[in-house]
């Protein structure tokens, strides 16, 4: 197996960073991210890029780190008990962005690589990474497209990836005292390895740059929409089901507290505004029950539209 390059890791990432604000940037020329370089207390640190709200973009982040630390966190090694106490080196890119119009979804995308004792010749070393979407109104021609594009960037790499990190992602984003799917999901991949390091490193740069082409579109698509305030009201509901699943199950959000991680990034990821009503229903046939009813669950998109996996 060819050794891993965790310098060129870092020199894609930061510029992968850099690509995906130039794309949000050029839907919401408004959108102003603010430039926030930290240290981390076991070493390294990263550059947080956050914009406190556009005319399109009512908060988002384009976040890089690069830390060290002489023990990995339990949110890292529940899986992988072996691990347990040794020292790593983590960096990515965390990626969140809540617009505000309600019928442009939130997403989330992020890709990290992952090295466990000497950097130089690590014991182990794998990536992770994918994106998601979630809609407070579900549109089928954004999910087709959301998918289809998941699909194309997996495809070069084995025809399996995609509907196997399909359903990790389907099982991953999933609120189980909720009973539903944070959203229409996309692809989610821990521990990768497939192919050594060359090939899982461009499988992982392949799915990570189609990220911000497929949001972009959807975003140009929706952001004129008009909305009132039984839209916005809805929107900021939803968003609650969103900050539940941060705070209780994201293993990134665990890992980055467990690690002693900056805080103020960690949670960059939860929206301005939320909202909690209790024991609340809608009618069954408005658009805020079929978001529930066709978007809120696993679905195979591209098999029931097949004419627009092409």
């Amino acid at each position: 197996m060819d050794s891993p390059d965790s310098d060129a890791v870092r020199a894609w990432l930061t510029n992968w960073q850099e690509s995906v604000l130039t794309t949000l940037q050029s839907v919401d020329p408004a959108a102003v991210f603010v430039a926030d370089l930290w240290s981390h207390k076991s070493g390294g640190g990263g550059l947080t890029r956050a914009c406190p709200g556009g005319d399109i973009l009512e908060k988002a982040g384009v976040n890089f780190s690069d830390v060290r630390g002489t023990s990995l966190p339990p949110a890292a090694t529940a899986t992988r008990p072996e691990l347990a106490g040794k020292s790593f080196r983590a960096m990515g890119v965390s990626i969140v962005i809540h617009p505000r119009n309600p019928h442009c979804p939130t997403s989330h995308a992020n890709t990290r690589f992952i090295t466990i004792g000497n950097d130089d010749a690590p014991d182990c070393w794998w990536f992770g990474g994918g994106w998601d979407l979630t809609p407070s109104y579900g549109y089928v021609e954004d999910a087709v497209e959301w998918h289809r594009a998941a699909l194309a960037s997996c495809a070069p790499f084995g025809k399996h990836l995609y509907p196997k990190y399909k359903e990790v992602c389907d099982r991953y984003f999933y609120l189980p005292h909720r009973g539903e799917t944070r959203g229409i999901g996309g692809l989610f991949f821990d521990d990768f390895t497939e192919g050594g390091f060359k090939q899982s490193f461009a499988f992982t740069r392949s799915t990570a740059e189609a990220f911000a082409p497929a949001y972009a579109n959807i975003l140009r698509r929706r952001k004129d929409t008009p909305f009132g305030d039984h839209e916005r009201n809805f929107q900021l509901y939803r968003r609650g089901r969103y900050v539940e699943f941060n705070l209780l199950y994201d293993r990134g959000t665990l890992f980055g507290l467990q690690s002693g991680g900056r805080v103020e990034s960690i949670l960059m990821s939860l929206p301005p505004l939320a909202r909690w009503e209790y024991n609340w229903h809608t009618n069954t046939s408005s658009p805020e029950a079929r978001l529930a009813a066709e978007f809120l669950r696993p679905r195979d998109w591209l098999g029931e539209n097949p004419s627009q996996t092409k």
